[in-house]
């Protein structure tokens, strides 16, 4: 059987989607609050599972179920252009799957089993019976849990040796994971023709482009808001006020892109999604200052 080249191979595994979950691993790091001096090699090998591992496998099982979708929306994918012949695609997102779990057995307990629910939802999203991104609001979900909090919670296990994240950093980790459901929902907008073809029911094709776009808006606001409220909670001021400047700029954003949803989604994305991200990381560096406060 024809061999894929590497660049297809690399395609599929879509390195571009790799960084809000290694992002997330990180603010989970330093949500901590513990020295990185020791852990260098769990850190390094926990940025590798979240990004290269668990979500390149999650875009190969997605690409190889949604080949039929991708020939409408993306014909140019590998496994529609026919770059990817035959399973290889299905036996890629196998294979990688077991290479996740390998790697995730070396982090601990915590993280071998936050990886195992973070591959679960890869599969339950794209695979049938079940195949969760048929609705929108079940399918972001799976994926926002997926690529935000549970990469969060695992960087924060790792760093503790296997121990169960304190409860601030689990609801932030919750919290971001919420407002990554309009993250996702952003995305959706580039295949609504194929999704109402092959039934799809994603909420640009459920509630139209507007109702779409005013609900990612919303999704992705007010997680935020409830962010800066326990920041101010926690007493670190500094933390909320950066969060609640890089908010009010997304306001300001998001009135442009729901002038023109369809145009200006991707903009949003490029542009929005960079000051929610960082909002993660001034929440976490909280928590941080918070568990230095108490050691010290």
């Amino acid at each position: 059987m024809q061999r894929p080249a590497l660049s297809a191979i690399a395609e599929l595994l879509k390195p571009i989607t790799w960084f809000p979950p290694m992002w997330a691993f990180a603010c989970g790091v330093v949500a901590s609050g513990l020295p990185a001096q020791g852990r260098w090699p769990l850190i390094i090998a926990g940025v590798l599972l979240a990004g290269p591992f668990v979500c390149a496998t999650s875009q190969a099982v997605n690409d190889w179920f949604d080949r039929h979708v991708d020939a409408i929306n993306e014909p140019h994918r590998p496994i529609p252009s026919g770059r990817m012949p035959g399973r290889w695609g299905l036996g890629i997102a196998i294979v990688w799957t077991l290479l996740s779990l390998l790697l995730a057995t070396s982090l601990g307990v915590t993280a071998l089993l936050a990886a195992g629910v973070g591959l679960l939802l890869a599969w339950a999203y794209s695979a049938p019976p079940m195949r969760l991104k048929r609705n929108g609001w079940w399918g972001n979900s799976a994926c926002a849990l997926c690529y935000e909090g549970l990469a969060w919670l695992t960087g924060a296990a790792v760093m503790s040796l296997g121990d169960w994240p304190e409860a601030r950093s689990v609801g932030l980790a919750l919290l971001y994971s919420a407002g990554a459901h309009g993250i996702m929902t952003l995305n959706d907008f580039k295949s609504i023709e194929g999704d109402r073809r092959m039934g799809i029911a994603s909420l640009p094709v459920q509630l139209g482009v507007q109702g779409a776009a005013r609900v990612a808006c919303l999704a992705m606001a007010v997680p935020q808001a409830v962010v800066v409220g326990l920041l101010l909670h926690w007493q670190t001021p500094l933390h909320a006020a950066i969060v609640a400047t890089l908010l009010a700029v997304q306001l300001l954003l998001m009135r442009r892109f729901l002038a023109d949803p369809l145009a200006r989604a991707t903009w949003y994305s490029a542009n929005g999604v960079l000051l929610y991200v960082l909002g993660m990381l001034a929440s976490a560096l909280a928590l941080r200052s918070l568990a230095v406060g108490v050691t010290s």
